[in-house]
């Protein structure tokens, strides 16, 4: 497995949902060490600061989430079963029966998340959705002594289990959590080519607790104040049975896509318009993405004081918000190349030029 592989592999099946996010940013710290300054908001984001030419220049937030959906346990039962809470969005028909990772006091421990089977349902229950409140996480104690003595606690954080692999055609990737770390390895990747020879000064910022209501970019962007914002992340994919392109344009391996609308933010049309331009400059193929019941970090950040000039753009993923998503290599590689190059020609007079609209 070439270096870049590896590295998304690692991006993947490292394990760190909302607010617990330490060690992802263990990953970028030692990734972009020597590379950009490190500093953070008082949430727990990541701030890696990376100063071009001169001193009066726009400053540009390039906006990644860190965290991934996953679990907390709330109640442990006196049989040993652990009760938990969601956190970030998850659809009960994609959880039943999944691996996950439960983070105890004394270590990881393998569960899994079972409720009551088929078999001794009423025909009527069998028509119907388990309801997440019926589930629960079994990780094999025979009663809630033997699970706290293993380490497991109220609070406890649980991970999603999946390991990384390269599918068929070489370039399409299976795994966990690609919402978002696809998005902090641009985000790296963009820091890295930027050098210091850009005319501005760009903060590569990992934020937390995305999926649990956009917080880490509200704490975040009151600390930088920021002129502009590239938010990246990710959409969901088209070209699936039953998925029809009103709904979710992009397609795999078809280009980044720009965020036209979503649930949080109506992008900067300027900077829309300036991604655009510099794409067929480049010959870089693009698409678009719209999310009618999503947001992004975005949502906060493009608010912030009198307002930030804001756009997102987003990898296409399959199977959003669940144990096991797929990404493509090229999507992921024509992200880095458009942004580094938008950072290039975003200078003051630009900036101006965008203001204006």
């Amino acid at each position: 497995m070439d270096k870049k592989l590896t590295w998304l592999k690692q991006l993947s099946e490292t394990c760190g949902v909302s607010g617990f996010e330490t060690p992802i940013k263990n990953l970028l710290q030692k990734r972009l060490q020597g590379k950009a300054k490190v500093s953070y908001d008082k949430l727990g984001s990541a701030v890696f600061t990376n100063e071009g030419q001169g001193k009066d220049l726009p400053k540009i937030m390039l906006a990644s989430h860190m965290d991934e959906i996953g679990f907390m346990v709330k109640h442990i039962t006196k049989e040993g079963f652990l009760k938990f809470t969601c956190l970030g969005g998850w659809w009960e028909q994609v959880m039943l029966s999944q691996r996950v990772t439960v983070h105890g006091s004394k270590g990881d421990l393998v569960g899994v998340i079972g409720s009551k089977p088929p078999h001794i349902l009423t025909p009527e229950e069998r028509t119907k959705v388990v309801a997440k409140r019926d589930m629960y996480i079994d990780i094999g104690a025979a009663d809630e002594n033997m699970a706290r003595n293993l380490g497991v606690f109220e609070g406890c954080p649980v991970t999603p289990y999946a390991e990384f692999a390269v599918m068929g055609d070489g370039k399409t990737l299976l795994g966990k959590a690609w919402d978002n770390r696809i998005g902090c390895a641009v985000m790296a990747d963009v820091m890295e080519n930027i050098g210091t020879k850009h005319p501005n000064t760009v903060y590569g910022v990992a934020t937390v607790q995305e999926e649990v209501g956009l917080r880490g970019a509200q704490t975040s962007v009151n600390l930088l104040s920021p002129d502009v914002a590239f938010v990246i992340d990710t959409c969901v994919a088209g070209g699936t049975p039953g998925v029809s392109d009103d709904v979710a344009p992009a397609k795999l391996g078809k280009g980044i896509a720009i965020t036209i609308f979503d649930a949080g933010m109506i992008p900067n049309t300027a900077l829309r318009d300036f991604a655009k331009e510099v794409a067929e400059e480049l010959k870089l193929p693009t698409q678009i993405s719209i999310s009618e019941g999503g947001a992004t970090d975005g949502g906060r950040i493009h608010l912030h004081d009198a307002g930030v000039l804001t756009l997102t753009f987003s990898i296409p993923t399959r199977y959003i918000h669940s144990h096991q998503s797929i990404i493509h290599m090229d999507d992921y590689q024509g992200a880095v190349q458009l942004i580094t190059a938008m950072i290039e020609k975003l200078d003051k007079k630009k900036y101006q030029q965008l203001l204006k609209g």
